[in-house]
């Protein structure tokens, strides 16, 4: 598939998607989406892939959806666009998407992540920005509620309190102070931040994916779990790990004081 609106490359075991409309500020638009699927589907169908790291191009992670694409007219009727429609063949897929790869994510946010970008960062495993960007749920501003998984991922990482507070008064955050309250993993300085993503993702692609995505797994599901649930489904992954190539690589290197060479597997 020819890309017009996303770069990707596939590198040392990095797959690498970078949102590419720098003069809209990266917005959403319709063939984004299509391609970010396309773009998502060959991440997860390509073994060699070990981590993903998506992040924008220019000076902006992602301003969010593009309110002048077509998906956002209104139908010939005269009716208002369903905007409900929106979220259901766009928006939740690619959510659902990234929190079900097989590979852990990255969002690198080089910029302002607003509105949809914002939620579609916290949807990544590690979430690393740089000290000048910043996080922004835009939607009060037009009369609508956060979307795209936000009302989930922001009261469990920052409380009630301040979730309530980002969505309703839509107050910038800087990139600091989201690490400060827990809801990204790191800040770092701009001129150094391309070098740090580079080491993280080189870290990541070296580990055992499968205990990543299952650490993932099993964190995203403890919420709805009681304890006796959660133990549970830990002794079904350990099981699962257990047997699996790179728990025996892991036993061995820690033995033999070497390296762990892990594949994946």
């Amino acid at each position: 598939m020819a890309y017009e609106n996303i770069l990707f490359t596939v590198q040392d075991g990095v797959a690498r998607i970078t949102l590419n409309r720098p003069d809209k500020l990266n917005s959403f638009t319709a063939d984004m989406h299509a391609e970010l699927r396309q773009a998502l589907d060959s991440i997860q169908a390509d073994p060699a892939v070990r981590v993903l790291v998506l992040t924008g191009a220019g000076r902006a992670f992602c301003a969010g959806q593009d309110l002048a694409d077509p998906a956002m007219n209104a139908p010939a009727d005269g009716r208002q666009p369903d905007l409900g429609n929106v979220v259901e063949q766009n928006y939740k897929p690619l959510v659902l998407r990234l929190q079900n790869l097989r590979v852990p994510t990255i969002a690198a946010i080089n910029g302002i992540a607003a509105g949809a970008g914002a939620s579609v960062a916290l949807a990544c495993d590690l979430v690393v920005a740089t000290r000048s960007a910043s996080f922004l749920q835009a939607f009060s501003k037009i009369g609508l509620i956060p979307d795209t998984g936000s009302t989930w991922f922001l009261p469990q990482r920052v409380g009630m309190a301040r979730a309530l507070g980002l969505a309703m008064l839509a107050d910038k955050l800087p990139a600091e102070k989201a690490a400060e309250w827990g809801l990204i993993w790191a800040v770092h300085d701009d001129a150094d931040f391309a070098a740090q993503i580079d080491a993280l993702a080189a870290q990541l692609a070296a580990m055992p994916t499968k205990a990543l995505v299952r650490t993932r797994q099993a964190m995203h599901t403890a919420p709805s779990h009681t304890l006796e649930q959660q133990l549970s489904l830990e002794g079904g992954f350990m099981r699962e790990l257990g047997w699996s190539h790179d728990y025996n690589e892991g036993v061995a290197a820690f033995m033999e004081k070497r390296a762990p060479r892990f594949t994946g597997e």
